[in-house]
């Protein structure tokens, strides 16, 4: 079914896709003043195993918040709203304990789902349908997730837009490309939601939409059925709207055990990385960030300032040319057959620099991210997190521009965890974020000081 236009909302409900969950009243008397959608993933997967609340009425709840909000927020491409209640139906029925137990999630528009279109964000592929799910769909659905939908990504998880706006307020960018993920999840259409990052397209759309998003070390979620952007960047990440779903959905991303999430009784050591670009950042991120520093230091954290060693110098000109190399190569199938349906922005901003580049030009910016990989593991091991920004400040105004991934990129080429967390606004009354990063491979690590922080913080799950 398609997922935007009004017309079809106004079908769906008459066919039943947008039942109130008044006809579900379970969930009433174990939260009677909160609806199911607004619930954490992880209070929603104790319910439902209490037999508190059902499956089905949560993912009634989040159908109905999706029929209201969606002809504004506009976060989904496709909608399988009678498929994913099927399926919540048949989790009751069976009453399997599972990770995430019937807990409804989107899925970017740039993963294979074999019962749904996947349309990457582009013209040339709307109502293909790929032959099987990608691993970072199949995953959650194997512990027991309900995927409701694909949100929207921008063309190819490249810079042009798709029609998702800001929940916090629609004259503003949600971000991108992960658009559609972070929309959702911060507006209540979903609890969890999965999106990819190759610059900063986890981390940025988080951070302007008010949510908590989490870009692994590269390779640790699989990219297996996803469409390929860059491959020596691109990374599999998750959106949430606390650090402890953050940690509940890793699991089920990783097919591993759930441990519990415990915050660390251990300040942790944080270094302040204002970075490269600290010319670049608005007042209101530059007064977030450092307002946070020093309510972390007075909480017991050890702050100190740094900044990334040497190796790292070149790291925005090695972005560039190790996607736009790629890029050219990846996106040859539709320049060959359907350049016309490419969009000029990304003719113009990444496959005709391609064109000209050599091929030794390609190695050379490899042989430096991977030294620059190797600083920067021993520089971060003085700290538990770093603590930099997501992004400049608050969004930018109007949908035609995603923002800039100017404090996402080096931390994407370094193969370095990252966390936003919400923590201020900015003018216009927007959320403005921080970011912690960790070590490559402390990804654990990195969500317990995630805990730490969003308690001293204050800006846990919204309600």
């Amino acid at each position: 079914m398609p997922g935007r236009s009004s017309g079809n909302f106004a079908h769906a409900h008459r066919r039943g896709v947008w039942l109130n969950t008044r006809r579900c009243p379970l969930w009433k008397s174990a939260m009677p003043n909160v609806e199911p959608h607004r619930l954490p993933a992880a209070a929603l997967v104790g319910l439902i195993e209490d037999g508190k609340l059902t499956a089905e009425a949560v993912v009634r709840s989040c159908l109905d918040r999706i029929a209201e909000r969606e002809p504004v927020v506009r976060a989904w491409s496709h909608l399988a709203g009678e498929t994913a209640l099927a399926s919540a139906c048949e989790h009751d029925r069976t009453g399997k304990k599972t990770l995430l137990n019937g807990v409804p999630f989107g899925i970017k528009d740039i993963f294979d789902t074999a019962d749904m279109p996947t349309t990457y964000g582009s013209p040339i592929y709307v109502g293909y349908r790929p032959a099987n799910d990608a691993s970072a769909a199949a995953l959650p659905r194997a512990a027991g997730g309900i995927l409701l939908g694909k949100t929207v990504t921008t063309e190819f998880a490249n810079r042009q837009p798709g029609p998702t706006t800001n929940p916090c307020n629609p004259d503003f960018s949600p971000g991108g490309s992960s658009s559609g993920s972070a929309a959702a999840v911060a507006d209540f259409m979903v609890p969890l939601a999965i999106g990819t990052q190759t610059g900063g397209s986890v981390i940025r759309p988080a951070a302007y939409c008010g949510v908590v998003g989490f870009k692994p070390s590269f390779g640790l979620f699989p990219p297996a059925g996803m469409r390929i952007n860059t491959e020596a960047l691109d990374t599999v990440g998750i959106i949430a709207r606390s650090v402890g779903d953050i940690a509940l959905f890793r699991a089920a991303m990783m097919a591993i055990a759930r441990a519990l999430s415990v915050t660390p009784q251990t300040a942790p050591r944080l270094g302040l990385c204002r970075g490269p670009h600290w010319d670049e950042a608005q007042p209101e991120g530059r007064a977030v960030l450092e307002a946070a520093a020093d309510r972390l230091a007075a909480a017991g954290a050890s702050v100190g300032e740094t900044e990334p060693p040497p190796e790292c110098g070149h790291a925005e000109e090695w972005q560039h040319i190790l996607g736009s190399f790629e890029g050219l190569r990846n996106h040859m199938p539709e320049l060959l057959r359907h350049e016309a349906l490419v969009s000029a922005r990304l003719r113009n901003e990444k496959i005709a620099p391609g064109r000209e580049l050599s091929l030794e030009q390609f190695r050379a910016a490899h042989r430096g991210a991977e030294k620059a990989r190797a600083a920067a593991q021993a520089w971060a091991a003085g700290f538990d997190a770093l603590l930099t920004l997501p992004a400049a400040g608050q969004a930018p105004h109007g949908l035609a521009d995603t923002g800039s991934a100017v404090f996402n990129a080096l931390w994407t080429q370094l193969y370095m965890p990252c966390l936003t967390l919400p923590a201020g606004h900015g003018p216009d009354g927007l959320p403005v974020g921080i970011q912690l990063v960790a070590r490559r491979h402390a990804d654990a690590r990195l969500i317990e000081t995630g805990l730490w922080v969003e308690h001293r913080l204050g800006q846990g799950e919204r309600s």
